[in-house]
């Protein structure tokens, strides 16, 4: 099985805990948090990546300018949007980007 690596942007603690307890509730999956938009693009650089996902708080040209950075990133990043919806909208947004992950 793939395992998928998840940086989490945002700028609520409690809605971060609980995306990464979500995330780390699927097998296979790993998420890091982050709260400060400028240690992200060192992050990426430095770690294999799969998804950004983008949570509540941030910045929209933040928002825009990390979209383009994983864009023309070395690895293949993918980005999320997203504000909310429980843990089914989360995991079908991923397999929506790795239908092959889809149980």
């Amino acid at each position: 099985m793939k395992t998928l690596q998840f940086l989490v942007i945002g700028k609520n603690q409690e809605i971060l805990d609980t995306l990464k307890r979500i995330i780390e509730n699927t097998e296979g999956w790993k998420a890091e948090i982050q709260s400060n938009e400028t240690l992200c693009y060192d992050y990426i650089r430095e770690h294999k990546t799969d998804i950004v996902l983008l949570s509540s708080g941030l910045e929209e040209q933040f928002e825009k300018d990390i979209k383009v950075f994983c864009e023309n990133s070395d690895q293949e990043v993918k980005v999320i949007d997203h504000y909310g919806g429980g843990s089914g909208l989360l995991k079908n947004e991923v397999y929506a980007l790795f239908p092959n992950l889809q149980p």
